[in-house]
């Protein structure tokens, strides 16, 4: 990977990491037809890079976000879920993210629900803010974020999804989702920041450079999409990008099949 490469992937990554499209799927896709090599560093960077995408929430969202205890409790809650799994399915997530035929079908499966989920969930009657989510909602939105330890489902998706399940607003589901991430993505990037050093991995002088850009870049295009994506969202719902990976998961399919085979070098 060289520094042009990791703008890029950083790009991608800002604009996907809140909407329901899989930031991580596109990524692995990105660097499947860029060539990039899958080595540990690819790994580590396209975990690390969503870091600075998720800080620009806390940013955007300062006054709400640091309010009161209770509410940093309920993040815990929802967090714990993924905490369990993630360290439990570690090589075999690990093994996931090396295949981007999981992540066309992902999209696809993904896309059909998309188009149904807002006649499933049309009737919200709780919580007309994030702040007021019960521990027992924030418990089972954590269970659905777990979904998207898959790649391609994608983790604010995911949680969003949970969120209206449980009578929440579209905003105010979205708008817990980006909450949730900051600590979930806290946890993935110290995680694997541990076991890259643990396996006997050192940064280069590069490498460290396309780490900071990458979270640059990310952060300052992750401000950008938020607020686009919220209002977007309030007022048309899920359906365009339902069908969006619907389209995306059948073209990368068949270009899978038909035409070239996808492969992470």
């Amino acid at each position: 990977m060289n520094t042009l490469q990791a703008i890029v992937l950083a790009i991608i990554e800002g604009i996907t990491e809140f909407l329901p499209v899989s930031s991580t799927g596109h990524m692995i896709i990105a660097s499947s037809f860029f060539g990039i090599a899958h080595d540990d560093f690819t790994k580590l960077f396209t975990i690390v890079i969503q870091l600075g995408a998720i800080l620009s929430v806390v940013i955007l969202y300062f006054k709400r976000f640091f309010q009161t205890f209770d509410f940093y409790f309920k993040l815990l809650v929802a967090f714990i879920p993924a905490v369990v799994l993630g360290l439990l399915l570690s090589d075999f997530i690990d093994g996931l993210l090396e295949n981007p035929v999981t992540v066309a079908i992902s999209l696809l499966i993904g896309g059909i629900i998309l188009l149904k989920v807002d006649e499933w969930f049309n009737n919200p009657n709780t919580a007309e803010t994030s702040q007021e989510i019960s521990y027992l909602q924030a418990f089972k939105i954590g269970l659905f974020q777990c979904i998207a330890m898959i790649p391609g489902v994608s983790r604010s998706g995911a949680s969003i999804v949970g969120g209206m399940s449980q009578k929440l607003s579209r905003t105010t589901a979205a708008e817990f989702s980006f909450f949730l991430a900051v600590p979930t993505m806290l946890g993935a990037t110290a995680k694997k920041c541990y076991d890259y050093y643990k396996a006997g991995f050192e940064l280069s002088h590069d490498q460290v450079n396309m780490l900071v850009i990458g979270n640059i870049v990310a952060f300052v295009v992750a401000l950008l999409a938020i607020k686009t994506f919220i209002g977007f969202l309030t007022k048309n719902g899920f359906k365009v990008f339902g069908y969006y990976r619907i389209i995306a998961g059948i073209i990368l399919l068949l270009i899978h099949f038909f035409i070239h085979p996808l492969t992470i070098i």
